[in-house]
């Protein structure tokens, strides 16, 4: 099947590396990817994994070439398309063109525990096809999580996906995740197409690779929002009734290849 990826432009400052690569989409999260990259740096990750940006046309100046640079990220895709399944599109699509086995993936808003981003990276290297961080599971932790975003997830994602999967989940929403180059490869999942806009993309996958008799496992992070103020996110009360149709279509086989 023919890929449907959205253009890019590609800025490159180091050649490949490593067999894995870690993505982050990132869109005028100011601070917020700067302190989560530095993060990865003391950690010394990026000279484990190659690191992606998909930056969706930051206009904040958070996306500094010198930064970028001296952290180690490998090269920046700039998709000037709104929309996480853009980005991913994008990034899976080069990722894939450069024969990596496998890849990780997470947020930019440093709400994550990136620092655990090699122990994803351990899990597909025995032999797991898809990793899921999960903040709910024995281990995992979370902190000053809306109360209306535990609820969807435990009340509804979780249960929805589980049940349509076959995988009991205990976390569907952390885009914290690792994935074989099988799955991003495979014809039947078909992840490069055009039906595929914004967060769809994430419920999908996890519905259809269990489905597929791909070997799942999850693994505890932490995910955690900061304290006081407006807590950060670009879900609004529109994008939460469209995640709750998302999460409908997925459930009931709509993103699914016909037979």
């Amino acid at each position: 099947m023919e890929r449907q990826v959205p253009n890019y432009e590609y800025r490159e400052y180091f050649s490949k590396r490593n067999e894995y690569c870690l993505l982050i989409p990132t869109w005028n999260e100011g601070e917020r990817i700067k302190t989560e990259l530095n993060r990865l740096q003391n950690k010394d990750i990026p000279k484990q994994i190659d690191i992606f940006l998909l930056d969706a046309g930051s206009t904040d100046g958070s996306i500094n070439d010198d930064l970028l640079k001296e952290i180690g990220v490998r090269a920046v895709l700039t998709i000037r398309m709104k929309g996480q399944a853009n980005a991913y599109k994008a990034g899976f699509s080069k990722v894939s063109d450069e024969k990596y086995k496998g890849i990780v993936t997470v947020d930019g808003n440093n709400k994550d525990s990136v620092e655990q981003t090699m122990e994803f990276v351990e899990l597909l290297e025995k032999g797991y096809d898809f990793v899921q961080g999960s903040r709910f599971m024995k281990g995992g932790y979370h902190e000053n999580t809306p109360l209306s975003r535990v609820l969807a997830i435990k009340l509804i994602s979780n249960p929805l996906l589980s049940l349509s999967s076959g995988f009991k989940y205990t976390e569907t929403m952390s885009a914290f995740r690792g994935f074989s180059m099988k799955i991003i490869d495979d014809d039947r999942i078909a992840i490069f197409r055009d039906i595929f806009r914004s967060w769809e993309s994430q419920w999908y996958l996890a519905n259809i690779i269990p489905q597929l008799g791909y070997k799942v496992i999850e693994i505890p992070q932490s995910r955690i929002y900061p304290k006081g103020g407006k807590v950060p996110t670009k879900i609004n009360f529109c994008g939460n009734i469209q995640i709750m149709a998302q999460l409908i279509k997925v459930a009931t086989g709509y993103y699914n290849l016909k037979k």
